[in-house]
C-alpha cells in the first residue's frame, strides 16, 4: 500500500508539472551559407502536432511565429513543427521532447528555397533589375509668422459707487464694476500665438484681465476685463502665424542582398514608389497598399516602438536578377 501510494503521488506531481498548455515562439528564414541572405519568410504555415492535436499559425513579416499548443503534453511525448510555403521546401523539427519543454526555447526554422526557373527574357536569359531607387513623399506643417495684431478697448465705469450686491462687482464685493471684452479673428489657416493683454490707462491696479479666452491661442481669442474704478484703457498685442503643409520629395538607394532588397522608411511615409530599369527600360513602379511589383515579391512590417517606421522586403522572383 506505501508503494502504491508513493507511485500515484508521484503520478499527481509530475501531471501538475507537465500538464499545461504551452507556447511555442520562433522565427522562420531562408538557408543560406550567407547570413546575410538568410531572410525572414512570411506567410509560413507552422504546425504544431504531437500526433492528436494540431494548431496552425502563419509566420508573419519579420518571420515570427507564436503558437499556444493546447491540451496535455506528457513527459516522452514530441511536439513535431512543420513548415510549409510554396516557395521552399517542407520542413520538420522537434519541438519537444522527453523532459525538454518547447516553451523554454526559441526555435529558429531555416527553410531550404526550391529551385527557381531562370528563363524569363525572350532570349531565355534572366531580366536584369538595375539602379534601383526608393521615392516617397513626406508631408510637414510648417508656421510662418506673417504679421502682428494689435488692438485696443475700454472698460467705461465710474468709481467709488457701492455694489449693493448688483453684479458685476468688484472681487471683495464693495464696489460697482464692468465689464469688457474685443474678440480677434486670425483668419483661414492662421492662428495667434504670444498673446498679450494688459491695462494701459486709467486706474489700472483696480482692473483683472481674464486670459482664459486666449492663454492657448488659436484662430480666435477673446480678452475679458473686469474694471472696478474709472474707465480704463486695454492692449491686446498677438504674432499672427500662417500654418501650411509642405511635400518634400525623398530618394534614397535601398540595400540589395543577393536577390532580395531591403529599405526602411519613417512613418509619415506616403506614396511609395520604385524606380529602377528594368531589362534597360527605365519605369516607375507605385507599390500601393497590395505591395505589388511585376518583378519581385514584397513585404512589409511595421515598428510600433519609440522608433515607429516600416521595414519592406523585397525578394526577386524567379527569371531576374539585380
Amino acid at each position: 500500500m506505501v508503494v502504491c501510494g508513493t507511485a500515484f503521488a508521484l503520478i499527481v506531481r509530475m501531471h501538475r508539472w507537465t500538464v499545461r498548455p504551452l507556447r511555442i515562439k520562433g522565427a522562420v528564414i531562408r538557408r543560406d551559407t550567407d547570413t546575410r541572405r538568410e531572410l525572414p519568410i512570411s506567410d509560413v504555415a507552422v504546425t504544431a502536432s504531437d500526433g492528436t492535436t494540431s494548431v496552425t499559425r502563419q509566420s508573419g513579416a519579420s518571420g515570427f511565429f507564436d503558437i499556444s499548443f493546447p491540451g496535455e503534453v506528457w513527459p516522452g511525448r514530441t511536439v513535431i513543427l512543420t513548415f510549409a510555403h510554396p516557395d521552399y521546401e517542407p520542413l520538420k523539427i522537434k519541438a519537444l521532447s522527453g523532459f525538454r519543454l518547447a516553451d523554454k526555447e526559441l526555435y529558429v526554422a531555416a527553410m531550404e528555397p526550391k529551385p527557381e526557373k531562370t528563363s524569363a527574357g525572350r532570349d531565355g536569359s534572366e531580366i536584369l533589375v538595375s539602379n534601383v531607387r526608393v521615392r516617397y513623399t513626406v508631408n510637414s506643417r510648417t508656421e510662418l509668422n506673417i504679421a502682428s495684431a494689435a488692438k485696443t478697448f475700454q472698460v467705461i465705469n465710474k468709481g467709488n459707487i457701492p455694489c449693493d450686491r448688483q453684479s458685476p462687482c468688484s472681487p471683495d464685493g464693495n464696489w460697482k464694476a464692468a465689464t469688457g471684452s474685443i474678440s480677434l479673428d486670425a483668419g483661414v489657416d492662421n492662428e495667434f500665438a504670444n498673446v498679450r493683454a494688459s491695462c494701459i490707462a486709467g486706474p489700472c491696479p483696480f482692473t483683472r484681465i481674464d486670459s482664459n479666452g486666449f492663454v492657448q491661442g488659436g484662430r480666435n481669442i477673446t480678452v475679458n476685463a473686469l474694471n472696478w474704478s474709472d474707465t480704463a484703457t486695454f492692449l491686446v498685442e498677438a504674432e499672427v502665424r500662417h500654418t501650411s503643409v509642405v511635400s518634400n520629395i525623398r530618394e534614397f538607394y535601398p540595400v540589395v542582398f543577393g536577390q532580395t532588397l531591403n529599405f526602411t522608411l519613417p512613418q509619415s511615409e506616403e506614396g511609395v514608389s520604385l524606380e529602377a530599369e528594368v531589362d534597360g527600360a527605365p519605369m516607375v513602379f507605385p507599390l500601393g497598399p497590395d505591395l505589388y511589383l511585376s518583378w519581385a515579391n514584397c513585404a512589409a512590417s511595421f515598428n510600433t516602438g519609440p522608433e515607429k517606421g516600416s521595414l519592406y522586403r523585397c525578394e526577386l522572383k524567379p527569371g531576374y536578377r539585380f
